[in-house]
């Protein structure tokens, strides 16, 4: 059962929480590469319980990265990669922000480091 965070910025915090733990980073990896899979087979690939990787997956599930599915008696488990897209945009536009004040700070600097006589800066070959 996914619970979906109330807002963009708390859908954020969600992902990278869960994202911090290093046994849920495997499982995401695990699952992309195997396509599906259960708990069972997952936890055979990670030095911890099955019931922790239970665990595990549903706080991957709350943060929208995984999901399950009853086939039979067997709960399968897949990623599902929208919350992690919506992270990454996230992360891009937060960059291009920061890219944006140092290309301004750079300017800045350049332009009080310039010889108002010879539009030279003091970087430039003689």
């Amino acid at each position: 059962m996914t619970v979906e965070p109330r807002g963009p910025g708390e859908a954020v915090d969600t992902v990278l929480a869960a994202l911090a733990d290093p046994t849920r980073r495997r499982l995401l990896d695990l699952l992309a590469a195997q396509g599906e899979a259960t708990a069972t087979t997952l936890a055979r690939h990670l030095p911890v319980s099955r019931q922790a990787v239970v665990k595990h997956l549903a706080v991957l599930d709350t943060a929208g990265l995984v999901t399950c599915g009853r086939t039979g008696r067997e709960v399968r488990y897949a990623v599902r990669p929208a919350a992690l897209d919506a992270t990454a945009r996230w992360m891009a536009s937060l960059a291009a922000d920061w890219d944006r004040r140092l290309a301004r700070i750079k300017h800045i600097a350049e332009a009080a480091e310039q010889d108002p006589r010879t539009g030279r800066t003091s970087l430039d070959d003689p």
